[in-house]
């Protein structure tokens, strides 16, 4: 196995972690909140990110790569972060929210470095491009929930 695929497969079970991590991230909001809207967009981020995650697992195996399955330390500091802000916050939604901005403007730059890769086959990139585009999306109709108090 070269190098390459290596190197391709490595990168993609890093942000395939962190695809889990949004997913339990999500859903944790989800529980912490009591706003419909709220709720309902936590739900389908969360279900948007399982998706994300299967779509990771077939070019990983596409590769011939052996998948991760983890928790990452960062994921688990995220969701502990978003319980505190629920339970101290005297505005839970609106710092859910804000942790939810946080997350999703780290998951962009996160792709932006793994697409830097020229090595990456076209069949990735395309996945990974179109991941990108959908969590740039949900990040303007975060921002539109915002004004949700």
């Amino acid at each position: 196995m070269s190098t390459y695929t290596e190197e391709v497969g490595n990168k993609l079970n890093e942000l395939l972690e962190k695809t889990y991590d949004a997913e339990k991230g999500f859903k944790k909001a989800a529980e912490n909140t009591e706003h419909t809207q709220l709720k309902a967009f936590f739900e389908t981020k969360a279900k948007q990110r399982y998706d994300f995650g299967h779509e990771l697992k077939s070019e990983i195996k596409t590769f011939g790569q052996e998948i991760d399955k983890g928790d990452s330390i960062t994921g688990k500091a995220h969701r502990a972060w978003m319980d505190v802000k629920a339970l101290f916050s005297l505005d839970s939604a609106e710092a859910m929210l804000e942790e939810a901005i946080r997350g999703e403007k780290a998951a962009i730059e996160e792709y932006d470095d793994v697409l830097e890769d020229t090595s990456l086959p076209s069949t990735t990139a395309t996945v990974l491009r179109s991941q990108k585009e959908a969590i740039k999306n949900g990040l303007s109709n975060i921002k539109m929930l915002e004004d949700i108090r």
